[in-house]
Parts: C-alpha cells; structure tokens; sequence
C-alpha cells in the first residue's frame, strides 16, 4: 500500500513543493522573512490555511493556483508588500483590509495597544479618538479588547475613512465605532473622551526618498511625512489632545525611534504630568504617553 503522505514519482506541484520553490525565489531575492511571506502567499493562492501546509503538506496544487502564486512572487520580488498584494493584514487580533490610500499596520504599532488597554478594566465603559486612523488600525484594535468602550476615529482622507469603516463593519464592530473625516480633534468638544491615541507621520520628509521600497513606494506619504524634523503633526496634536481630553484621561502617541525626548518636552508644555516614553519589543522608543508602562505593569489576562 502507498503511503497516504508519500508523493508518487511524477506527480505535480504540492502545497510543500510550491511553499519551498516561492520560499527559494524570495530568499533569493533578498526579501526579508522569506518563509512567512511565502506561506502566506500560498495559502492565499491556493485557499489552504497554515495548518493544510503542515497536515496535508502534499496536496496537488492546480495549475490555476500556480499561477496565481508566480504573479504574487513576481509582484513580492519587485518589493510590493505581502499585505498590499493580498489587500489584508493582521494586527493584534484583527484582520485589517487595507488599500494603497492607507498606512499598512506595522508590528511596532502594537505597542500603542499594550499602553491603550492598561488605561481601562476590561468592562469599564470609557470613550476613545483614534485621531488620523487610516485604516481603523488602533481603535479598532482597542474596541475588540474592550467591549464596553466607544469611539471615534478622524482623518482627512476620504478614501481612508472608507477603508476604517468597511474595517469596522466586518469586525461587527461598526455599532461602537464612528468615523469621521476631519483635521486631528476639529469639531470635537472640550474634555470629550477619556482616551485619546494618534499613529501620526513622524518622518522627517528628507528621509522619505531612503526608506525601504516597501514603505516608499506603497505607502500614503501623507500618512509617513512629519515635515522637515518629522516632529510637525506632534506640535499641532499636543494642544489638540490636551483640549478634547477629559481631566484624569490617558493619551498615547506612537513616535519614531529617536523621538521621545522632544516629544515628551511637547506634552509636557500643554501641562500634561506624568509623561514617560514607552519602549517596544525591539528595545526601542515608541510611544509617549501620560498612561501606564505596560513593562512595569503587564497587560493582566483577563
């Protein structure tokens, strides 16, 4: 009898043979993290899920999925990013649609979440902005972990504020979540939300040209540009948020590496006490907030 898992001389393509060949390609290439980008490119390809890769590694792959996979190496190879090709991707616990007019959501983002949840109890019910929210990324990611919480997210894109929305909607979580297109916290009312997050552009615009092409040429500029210092969208958010957040209530605001002292120094200069910058898993700065250090107190498993 034929093992059931033992490929016949001369069969075709399988999940494994094409996984390793478009593995290969990228590594070849020079594409970072080859084995993830492949995978993730074959189960879109094919239908299959990470677990078919690794159960049922043998399966006969069609010649219509082959060739659907070689379009989507040939576009990785010209360095177009796994999530802008498939038009989805993972933050926190979500699955984001994102489009070529919204920032892609970025590991290092995840951060902002540790700091935003320890902010609030589980089922404490508490308003947040998430302002500029591209894709709904960060409210998003917070309203899924708080279920009693509301908010907002603005931007000034219009294509964007229908990315967040559609976001929203397969979330099944369009009935707390509200978008708006608008300048930062325009329109919003003194002292109107317990919390309030911002991913803003923070690249000095002189270093847009060297970023990874990834970024560079697949990004929004306007979501990346920070204007000559990088530090433009914290000058006008500094005041804003100081005004539309409620006494007590907890900002957090994703900053680029080399960043927290000067933006701490803008927060502190709306009168804001208690302003510390938060590091992420690669030991780096990137947030600034007036909230909790999820380092020295740990998201609590609820």
């Amino acid at each position: 009898m034929t093992d059931p898992i033992t490929p016949k001389s001369g069969d075709g393509p399988t999940l494994l043979t094409v996984w390793k060949g478009a593995q290969a390609r990228l590594k070849t290439g020079k594409i970072d993290s080859p084995s993830i980008d492949a995978r993730l490119l074959v189960e879109a390809a094919t239908g299959a899920t990470r677990m078919d890769i690794l159960t049922d590694p043998y399966r006969a792959v069609t010649p219509d999925q082959s060739a659907t996979l070689d379009a989507y190496v040939e576009r990785r190879l010209r360095r177009e990013p796994v999530s802008r090709i498939l038009g989805r991707k993972g933050f926190w616990k979500i699955m984001l649609n994102v489009t070529p007019d919204v920032l892609s959501p970025r590991p290092d983002t995840e951060t902002l979440i540790d700091v935003a949840v320890l902010a609030h109890t589980k089922n404490e019910a508490f308003t947040v902005a998430d302002l500029g929210t591209g894709s709904g990324a960060i409210l998003l990611a917070i309203l899924a972990e708080r279920p009693a919480a509301t908010g907002v997210g603005t931007d000034i894109s219009f294509e964007a504020i229908a990315v967040a929305r559609d976001n929203a909607a397969e979330l099944e979580l369009d009935n707390r979540a509200t978008f708006l297109r608008t300048e930062w916290a325009t329109g919003f009312g003194d002292g109107s939300f317990d919390l309030v997050v911002s991913n803003p552009p923070y690249i000095p615009s002189a270093d847009i040209p060297g970023l990874d092409p990834e970024v560079r040429d697949h990004d929004p500029h306007l979501a990346l540009d920070g204007g000559p210092d990088g530090l433009e969208a914290y000058r006008q958010l500094a005041p804003e948020i100081a005004r539309v957040l409620k006494p007590g209530g907890v900002f957090a605001v994703e900053i680029g590496w080399d960043q927290g002292p000067q933006v701490k120094a803008l927060f502190e200069a709306q009168g804001f006490t208690g302003v510390k910058v938060v590091k992420d898993l690669g030991d780096r700065d990137r947030v600034v907030t007036n909230g909790p250090d999820p380092r020295v107190n740990p998201i609590p498993q609820d």
